[in-house]
């Protein structure tokens, strides 16, 4: 099931990936990303708002040393190592899939799993391994699912 979590006091702010990555029992660092669509209030020179290939260590380094907020912005886990030309990048602004009311899969195909932040009001996940589903609904039990959420 993918999962959305909006609507709820029980986060400081959409979307914090450094408590999306606790509530989900890993850390950033447990995978690559490609990471696209990016709006943040992060302006630092360690990364930037290009969609980009980002080693899982230094995405946890910038969101465990800074307060980041992802605004807009879709994180698309990768097995380590993983690197590929991205002929179309993710997008989560423009992306229909999210609000079609059926089970969507990651934009890009060989992705293990995505998570999106929409508009700095939700933590959208999208084909999570089945335990790091049942943790994130444990840390936060107002998340429910994507599907019931179509728009």
């Amino acid at each position: 099931m993918n999962l959305i979590l909006e609507r709820t006091d029980s986060v400081p702010w959409f979307t914090n990936m450094q408590s999306v990555f606790c509530a989900l029992g890993f850390s950033a660092s447990d995978y690559d990303w490609f990471v696209s669509d990016i709006e943040t209030n992060y302006y630092g020179d360690d990364f930037s708002s290009e969609d980009q290939w980002v080693v899982g260590e230094a995405l946890e380094r910038l969101i465990t040393q800074n307060e980041v907020q992802f605004i807009w912005g879709v994180f698309s886990a990768f097995k380590k190592g993983t690197r590929f030309p991205v002929g179309n990048s993710p997008n989560v602004q423009d992306y229909a899939g999210y609000w079609s009311g059926v089970e969507v899969a990651p934009q890009l195909k060989e992705a293990l799993f995505e998570i999106a932040a929409w508009d700095s009001s939700a933590t959208i996940l999208i084909g999570l391994p089945a335990d790091a589903e049942e943790h994130f609904k444990v840390a936060y039990p107002d998340a429910k699912s994507l599907a019931s959420s179509a728009r």
